[in-house]
């Protein structure tokens, strides 16, 4: 059983799609083990996509996971990383394959409604960042 963080952006918040992706994750076999809502700051989201930090998108990219509140969670199932990217489609919504979640919602390369991690490593880092384990159904 694998698991993965996903996070329902600002702009998916704002849009009014939790319901809906969290309705897709489950049509498609994935279980939500963690879920809540946050509303980021400035140096949290900094924090997480620390990675990104010497990357000209970075400052815009920490502005927007900042602007509004978000919905972070864990999913979890068979092969749930590449699951969850699948369903979500490329992160440049104009090649997403049609039906994912940024080809149908999505408005640009960084508002792109959703996130979802990358590799079994990250998603380690990533789950951690935002759950402590008294918060994770098993």
């Amino acid at each position: 059983m694998e698991r993965t963080l996903s996070i329902i952006k600002p702009d998916g918040v704002a849009k009014g799609l939790i319901g809906e992706v969290l309705k897709r994750f489950e049509a498609n076999g994935l279980k939500v083990a963690a879920l809540k809502m946050i509303h980021l700051t400035k140096k949290q989201a900094q924090g997480f996509y620390a990675v990104h930090q010497e990357k000209p998108f970075f400052d815009s990219l920490t502005d927007f996971m900042s602007s509004g509140p978000c919905v972070v969670l864990i999913l979890e199932g068979e092969g749930a990383i590449d699951k969850n990217r699948k369903l979500m489609g490329a992160t440049d919504f104009r090649k997403a394959d049609p039906g994912t979640i940024r080809a149908d919602y999505a408005s640009s390369i960084e508002q792109n409604i959703v996130h979802g991690s990358d590799a079994p490593e990250t998603a380690r880092f990533e789950i951690a960042y935002f759950f402590n384990a008294l918060e994770i159904v098993n």
